[in-house]
């Protein structure tokens, strides 16, 4: 009974020591392999360039609607823009009329 009084002691004693490494082992992985650890920010990076690529370009095309609209504006309308529109829209072209787009 000497032994196994010896070894239960040895496993008490180890147990709670062994439950802190594993809880610190996990919480280390974590931040190095986990969804937001160090491995992870490479993708982040990425990601980031991708966006501002993406977001410059609506931008762009954002201030190219917006100037578009200023010449549509009602109260001082481009008439080059406004001819364009109706030929475009409702196909009044002559036949001797070639159309040259501009964009």
């Amino acid at each position: 009974m000497g032994g196994a009084g010896k070894s239960l002691g040895l496993i008490r004693r180890a147990a709670l020591p062994a439950l802190a490494l594993i809880i610190v082992g996990t919480f280390g992985g974590h931040a190095i392999a986990g969804p937001n650890g160090l491995l992870a920010w490479g993708g982040y990076n990425r990601d980031l360039t991708e966006r501002r690529a993406e977001l410059a370009r609506l931008e762009a095309e954002r201030d190219a609607l917006r100037h578009r609209s200023a010449l549509l504006n009602p109260n001082k309308a481009d008439p080059d823009l406004g001819e364009e529109l109706i030929r475009r829209d409702l196909g009044l072209v002559r036949p001797d009329e070639v159309i040259i787009p501009l964009e």
